[in-house]
């Protein structure tokens, strides 16, 4: 008789499983959740209760008001939305946006493509990072003081390799040359305690094992911020973002909130544990690459290349032994495009594998994977390091 296969390794958890109390709200919400909050009838009513019970538990969670909370599609679409009510409020005094040149893909593609439009306009200025990925305060500092520009963008941390930005001196930059911060916490929220120097945080459910589809905007009552169009009147409803999500995903993202942060600090210091973990064994291997700051980074994120690898070969190699990792770039749309992020940090594009450790509540076995994968690097990358090698024989 066969031997049970061993259970798939789950180390991409950018969206991981959604956590278990997250899932049975939300298929409660189905039948408690359905009316429409606009409506006056009772089923209506409570489904309003229930959407303002979602907020404010988020409000709460993050330090803010209730009505500070906007929700949005996803996680980059509250990105976008962030950016441009900064940039819409400011119109008068220029449309410039400065933003890190390992920003989200939803902050860098616009950016670009409104330069391309309008070339007399303030440009998109991307400022350079170091090689850990860490952006430079000083070209920073000079780029919010340029003519034109009225908004600015940095991550919280980088998705990819992990690396913590300086925030709280590039919020004080920022505020002296009277320019708003959108804070990127996409990767961060759950796993670090929230931000606080910021003009505008952005966030997704997903990062605390909540579901898809729930995107944040929190935007303080100080913030000058504006969406073009016609206001909303329901916006008490909406929140500013004019956007209403479906309930039952509310529902979840609040109770993964709550129980993700109950556990946080906990669940953070295990997974930082294992990810250095990881990172030694990376870096014994000859020719691979570690990147981003050994110590000021997410507790859960690790990207390491492999030079004279494909990625994508790595990639496969690693699933058929049952272990799910990723590979290309954390911070587009297209994973199979190139890193942009390790582009810009002066590292190998080619040949990495990212490694996100799910929340130990939605894979208790996480500390196997990750020994499964300790012992599979040394032979994968050996294997599709000799497959390459013959294919150019």
């Amino acid at each position: 008789m066969a031997e049970p296969a061993s259970p798939r390794a789950l180390l991409d958890a950018a969206s991981g499983p959604i956590h278990a109390r997250a899932r049975e709200t939300l298929l409660a919400a189905l039948d408690a959740g359905w009316a429409d909050p606009r409506r006056l009838y009772s089923e209506a009513r409570t489904a309003r209760r229930l959407l303002d019970q979602s907020r404010e538990v988020l409000a709460a969670g993050l330090g803010v008001r209730p009505s500070e909370v906007g929700f949005a599609a996803d996680g980059p679409t509250a990105l976008r939305c962030a950016v441009d009510g900064l940039l819409h409020a400011g119109r008068r005094r220029g449309a410039g946006l400065v933003a890190s040149a390992v920003e989200h893909s939803a902050v860098l593609v616009p950016g670009r493509d409104r330069a391309a439009r309008d070339p007399d306009s303030a440009p998109l200025v991307e400022v350079p990072v170091d090689a850990q990925g860490r952006l430079s305060l000083e070209a920073f500092g000079a780029a919010v003081r340029r003519p034109g520009i009225v908004a600015a963008a940095v991550q919280h941390a980088n998705g990819e390799v992990g690396t913590l930005q300086p925030l709280g001196d590039a919020w004080a930059a920022a505020r002296s040359a009277s320019v708003p911060l959108v804070v990127d916490a996409q990767a961060s929220l759950g796993r670090l305690a929230p931000p606080s120097t910021y003009d505008v945080l952005v966030g997704d459910a997903r990062s605390w094992g909540g579901p898809g589809g729930v995107g944040l905007v929190v935007l303080p009552e100080r913030t000058r911020w504006a969406l073009p169009g016609a206001t909303d009147p329901d916006e008490a409803l909406t929140g500013p973002t004019r956007h209403t999500p479906w309930l039952p995903l509310a529902l979840a993202a609040a109770e993964a909130w709550q129980q993700t942060e109950a556990v946080r600090e906990a669940d953070a210091a295990e997974a930082f544990a294992l990810v250095d973990h990881l990172r030694a064994a990376a870096a014994r291997v000859p020719d691979v690459e570690v990147v981003g700051d050994p110590v000021h980074r997410l507790p859960h994120v690790l990207t390491f290349s492999a030079l004279y690898a494909d990625g994508e070969a790595l990639v496969r190699a690693l699933d058929r032994l049952g272990i799910a990792v990723a590979s290309g770039s954390a911070c587009t749309s297209s994973t199979l495009e190139p890193s942009h992020v390790l582009a810009a940090m002066g590292a190998l594009t080619h040949g990495n594998l990212r490694v996100t450790l799910p929340l130990a509540a939605v894979a208790p076995d996480r500390a196997q994977s990750v020994e499964r994968l300790v012992q599979a690097i040394p032979t994968v990358v050996a294997e599709v390091r000799g497959e390459l090698g013959a294919r150019h024989l």
